[in-house]
């Protein structure tokens, strides 16, 4: 089976260049590997321009609207191998990850996706916790993120991570990335769009430890950065959410969905429960991400039933 690896990157190259580093290491030789790059990220260019491409089959495509969507969908246009591996610039696939991923998707034909664990590096500290219990969607509507924690076995999961995620290109079809996810560079939970849609039409999604990436957060450059609170990224995270849960769960889940949500909610989106239980210790930022939260709950129930009426 033929690979590609897919990486949007902006503004990173000292972290994309580690990235191709790691690539080069492979034990299953990457077949193609696409580089989506920014019409007006000189840095990046400059650096592509000077970069040994040596045996890494590399090719680039440049997308002109921000956003990881957008460069995820640009790249996917370009495809050419049975298996497409996403990664992000920040991060060092290790040297069998390829030949992991590859055997999963031999072994299973209903397989659609595989995905594995981010190590993440905050400098030179690794979080090293442990969960069993990772990419999980309950059933009333509470995701069960953990990737980048989770130990043991093989496992069918609802939802993957975007720095390491790959897809058989047949049951990709015609599916691309959620264009209405909000954000003008992270776009948080576009994969969980994805992966969901995937499972509504029968594939397997599967999470496997074994299958590692290290992950370095590097700085990003849009609205989200990531642990310190922007209103914008706040309500845009909610809404994503909010809109990606309404289209998969039916009608009765649904309901619970926006109950539980609005008065109990998660430390990422806030409800009442959460706003309380926090409230001790980040005081007016937590009402803060209170009202960011019911805005965004709002703001992405308009565009479900905006889409429903549509359709």
């Amino acid at each position: 089976m033929r690979n590609t690896v897919l990486i949007p990157t902006y503004r990173r190259p000292q972290d994309l260049s580690r990235c191709l580093s790691a690539l080069r290491k492979q034990t299953k030789p990457v077949d193609q590997a696409i580089i989506v790059v920014r019409d007006i990220d000189t840095e990046t260019w400059e650096f592509l321009a000077q970069f040994n491409q040596h045996d890494l089959p590399l090719q680039t495509v440049t997308v002109t609207q921000p956003g990881v969507v957008a460069a995820l969908n640009a790249g996917l246009a370009a495809v050419e191998g049975d298996i497409v591996s996403i990664t992000d610039d920040d991060a060092a696939p290790h040297p069998d990850w390829l030949e992991k991923i590859a055997a999963h998707f031999t072994s299973d034909s209903c397989i659609g996706g595989v995905g594995g664990r981010d190590w993440i590096y905050h400098g030179s500290k690794l979080e090293a916790d442990s969960r069993q219990i990772v990419g999980k969607l309950q059933w009333f509507g509470r995701v069960i993120g953990n990737h980048h924690l989770g130990v043991g076995e093989p496992r069918e999961v609802d939802v993957l991570k975007g720095v390491n995620m790959s897809f058989r290109t047949k049951a990709v079809g015609q599916l691309r990335f959620d264009q209405r996810m909000r954000g003008t560079g992270a776009q948080v939970h576009f994969e969980m769009a994805f992966t969901l849609a995937l499972k509504r039409s029968g594939w397997k999604i599967i999470y496997d430890p074994l299958v590692a990436v290290d992950h370095f957060p590097a700085q990003r450059f849009d609205e989200d950065q990531r642990n310190n609170f922007n209103e914008i990224a706040f309500i845009n995270l909610v809404h994503n959410e909010t809109l990606v849960l309404l289209e998969h769960l039916p009608p009765l889940r649904r309901i619970v969905f926006l109950f539980w949500s609005v008065f109990v909610g998660t430390c990422d989106s806030f409800g009442l429960v959460q706003w309380l239980r926090l409230l001790p210790k980040q005081g007016i930022l937590a009402g803060k991400k209170l009202l960011a939260s019911w805005r965004g709950r709002w703001q992405g129930y308009k565009q479900f039933k905006i889409n429903s009426i549509s359709y």
